[in-house]
């Protein structure tokens, strides 16, 4: 059964992508942080608020082609 989705702040999901290779290539708007990982079109527009919308970190982990395990592994290393 997959883990329940947590309740993190922007920084918070910032670290755990980093951690699953994404690399920060500029900082936005409204200092909304862009991601990008190599080989891959997408990127990931990650706010800096203090609790991320439940969501908003859904559709992040959906566009980085993980599962919410798999970022949760990500989240607690």
């Amino acid at each position: 059964m997959p883990e329940k989705l947590p309740v993190i702040s922007g920084k918070e999901a910032m670290k755990a992508f980093e951690k699953a290779g994404w690399t920060l290539i500029r900082v936005g708007s409204s200092r909304h942080y862009i991601y990008k990982k190599e080989g891959m079109t997408t990127t990931l527009s990650i706010p800096d608020h203090k609790v991320l919308d439940r969501g908003l970190l859904r559709s992040l982990i959906r566009d980085s082609f993980m599962s919410i395990d798999e970022f949760c592994k990500f989240l607690k290393d």
